[in-house]
């Protein structure tokens, strides 16, 4: 059993032909009045089921609440004396009923209770879509703007291919992001405050944690080296990110937490969002122990990813030493330094490849909130000596400047995904599948659109997941079977 030693353990059994909201509900009854929940499915021979066993199982083991899903051979009280559960769980409907069960836990001092959890939980099957539905059809195509710089779907297939084996050095602030699903309970009586009920915790790396993991699950090879502090969040990053195949350099810093970013949702909507973190610099001796990790890694790398989002992780002579040293060795370099409630300057993120700032962090670099948006995107890429240059936009897009026929031009790509669910990964999918398609040899144009594709499979479903190309090639496959009319504006 893996619940561990320690652990109070609850058991509920039963046929399962399908999954109702009922089963939900005392589920996560069971689960509130314990720290795992073991789950007894009866035998195809059993009164009452119509369903396959491996098919009732599998139905089981998709539910995040529910840790571990045992086929019963016997009856269920006979799997209990083994178990030896805290905890059983049965419907309201049996406690007039005989419980064979009763005698069993009676036999170790376990406990019988009998509930069907709560109404309000009804609709956590639902719920639970949000973070495991993906959609990625909900897209039109740009036509005008492959004619414009000759890109392909064959070509872009091919590109993505070659991510496979690339060797990724990975620096910035790691975030750890969970996504709360609440119940809406309605308005307090006593203040105007919005009253919601926590139902479900989903916990995603983010920050340039999900840099690193996006060109890992996209072939590369990659080392992440960041800062954290001395607590749990710490030893979460470390077992996602190693699951992942990410190597890990992380350094403690006993005066910070590791940074941790709460949303509270209800009906798909982001109702709050609490942040955990420290804004100081790294002290120098973290630096220097970077810096050194860096130089281990650098005659290898393909390509060095800057990730900052300003939580004192890159220091300016950080970044300009690492930066120098990528030059003297030709290594390719891109960055992005975010701002969604801090001040930041991508400009200070020198000779890169690539900066992907939104068109607010570009105004902020250069304190310029008239001009217009075609002068920013020059000014900017000539401030920052940046080879290509992309503005994010949102809904609208993204304004993309490079090289082209010995000068700099601009172009427009728009929104592929219309129908975003969360938005708030596309930055990081972008800048990562940008880059990676640039350092395999592809101009800013092509690279641009395998951005803008990684960046609709990203908003297509809620929270960080890791990339790969099996997913990026899926929804070109959907761009490339829809017809030309169904996308028209």
């Amino acid at each position: 059993m893996a619940a561990g030693t320690g652990r109070r353990i609850a058991f509920v059994s039963g046929n399962f032909n399908v999954i109702h909201p009922g089963h939900l509900r005392l589920f996560k009854f069971a689960k509130d009045l314990s720290d795992f929940l073991v789950v007894g499915v009866n035998a195809d021979r059993a009164p009452g089921t119509s369903v396959k066993l491996a098919d009732r199982l599998e139905g089981l083991e998709a539910l995040s609440v529910v840790d571990q899903v045992v086929a019963l051979d016997g009856l269920p009280d006979e799997f209990v004396l083994a178990l030896q559960p805290d905890i059983v769980v049965k419907g309201s409907e049996f406690e007039k009923r005989v419980n064979r069960e009763q005698a069993a836990v009676d036999s170790y001092g376990g406990k019988l209770i009998f509930s069907s959890g709560e109404m309000r939980f009804a609709s956590i099957g639902l719920l639970q879509q949000e973070f495991k539905t993906t959609n990625i059809h909900n897209i039109r195509k740009s036509p005008e703007y492959m004619r414009r710089h000759g890109v392909t779907h064959a070509a872009v297939t091919s590109t993505l291919r070659q991510f496979s084996g690339m060797k990724i050095f990975v620096i910035g602030d790691v975030i750890v992001d969970d996504y709360i699903t609440c119940d809406p309970l309605g308005m307090s009586q006593e203040d105007p405050t919005i009253v919601v009920a926590p139902i479900e915790t989903r916990t995603f790396i983010g920050g340039a944690g999900i840099v690193a993991a996006h060109a890992r699950g996209l072939g590369a090879d990659v080392d992440f080296c960041t800062v954290v502090g001395n607590d749990g969040t710490a030893k979460f990053v470390t077992s996602d990110l190693e699951r992942l195949g990410v190597k890990f350099n992380a350094f403690v810093d006993m005066a910070r937490p590791t940074t941790r970013k709460q949303r509270f949702r209800a009906l798909n909507k982001t109702l709050l969002r609490v942040n955990h973190l420290r804004q100081n610099p790294i002290e120098p001796g973290i630096q220097s122990k970077m810096l050194s990790k860096f130089d281990e890694v650098l005659d290898a790398a393909d390509l060095v990813l800057f990730s900052c989002f300003n939580y004192g992780c890159l220091p300016q002579a950080l970044v300009d030493e690492m930066s120098a040293r990528a030059r003297k060795k030709g290594v390719m370099m891109a960055a992005d330094s975010q701002a969604s409630s801090q001040m930041a300057d991508v400009s200070r993120f020198q000779d890169m490849s690539l900066i992907t700032p939104t068109e607010r962090e570009a105004r902020l670099a250069l304190q310029d909130f008239d001009t217009g948006l075609a002068y920013i995107g020059e000014r900017l890429q000539c401030v920052a000596k940046a080879r290509n240059l992309i503005i994010s936009l949102g809904a609208e897009g993204m304004l993309i400047r490079g090289p082209k026929e010995n000068t700099f031009q601009s172009d427009r790509l728009h929104a592929i995904n219309t129908s975003p669910k969360d938005v708030a990964g596309a930055g990081d999918s972008l800048f990562t599948s940008t880059s990676m398609a640039l350092c395999a040899g592809r101009e800013i144009w092509e690279a641009a659109y395998i951005g803008a594709v990684a960046a609709a499979v990203q908003v297509s479903r809620v929270g960080n997941s890791p990339l790969n190309v099996r997913e990026l090639i899926a929804e070109i496959d959907g761009i490339d079977h829809a017809s030309d009319d169904a996308f028209e504006l």
